[in-house]
């Protein structure tokens, strides 16, 4: 690989070394694909997928520009998250820059009720 997927995978690499999901503090997850956008939070210690939300499934319904949808899937996935008893996360940007859609995410789940 080269170019822009080596970069992402050597900084995935590293933010994955520093970073890991507990069952107190899961880590939220998130892919972006030029579709859709998708977020998982995620319990390291056993493996499980916790909570999820993407902007392709069917109960998310949200229109408008992908950064509007991006905010509609962070909100979605926390208040999955605060349902199910998770109120305090560890961001994973997955290798992304902080900026455009995963920025919008992680504000989206901020509003929606999750701390990180």
């Amino acid at each position: 690989m080269t170019g822009k997927l080596s970069r992402r995978d050597r900084i995935k690499k590293g933010i994955r070394k520093r970073l890991s999901g507990s069952s107190e503090r899961p880590r939220l997850s998130v892919y972006r694909s030029n579709k859709g956008i998708y977020a998982q939070v995620i319990d390291d210690i056993t493996g499980k997928t916790l909570v999820s939300a993407s902007s392709l499934s069917k109960e998310f319904n949200a229109k408008g520009t992908k950064s509007e949808q991006s905010a509609a899937v962070g909100k979605l996935v926390a208040e999955k998250a605060v349902a199910a008893g998770i109120k305090d996360v560890v961001f994973d940007r997955n290798g992304y820059l902080y900026h455009g859609r995963v920025k919008s995410l992680a504000e989206g789940a901020r509003e929606g009720g999750l701390n990180f």
